[in-house]
């Protein structure tokens, strides 16, 4: 592949990554908005159901790259939405763990039923080397962008 080349696919993958960005944060202001929550609320419940093990409010602050006092706000607010409980640190009296409820998972469901499906259908033409490329990709500017954010904080 000549320079040029692969400096027009580097800029189209850029272009596309920054389209597919906008079209997930508006996705997101919506379901937010059907679910009656706040688009950080959204993206800390989908965040806390990766995790296998209950969370503090610091590892949700880091997580999320709120500061302590947002990420405390923002627990609070789901658990008024019934959707995470705070229970006692078992290791640390002074700390609390944070974990999804069950109180409005069939909200949550059908409000997913149908983006989720269509997220799913999309990836159906794929051969499982071209998924694992996506996933590898994702990941990596996953970590990347934490990097790149965590470095906007300390700035």
């Amino acid at each position: 592949m000549s320079t040029e080349n692969r400096a027009e696919l580097l800029s189209a993958v850029t272009a596309a990554a920054r389209r597919h960005h906008a079209a997930y944060t508006l996705f997101n202001q919506a379901l937010a908005d059907r679910l009656g929550l706040h688009p950080t609320d959204v993206q800390c419940v989908s965040l806390l159901a990766l995790e296998p093990e209950p969370l503090t409010t610091g590892k949700i602050a880091k997580l999320t790259g709120l500061t302590s006092g947002s990420a405390t706000r923002l627990v609070d607010r789901l658990e008024r939405a019934n959707l995470v409980e705070r229970r006692p640190d078992p290791q640390d009296r002074r700390k609390a763990r944070v974990s999804l409820t069950t109180q409005r998972d069939a909200e949550l469901e059908a409000a997913w039923r149908v983006p989720g499906s269509a997220f799913a259908q999309a990836l159906e033409g794929f051969t499982d080397e071209e998924l694992a490329v996506i996933e590898r990709y994702l990941r990596l500017t996953t970590e990347v962008g934490s990097q790149q954010t965590e470095g906007l904080h300390t700035k």
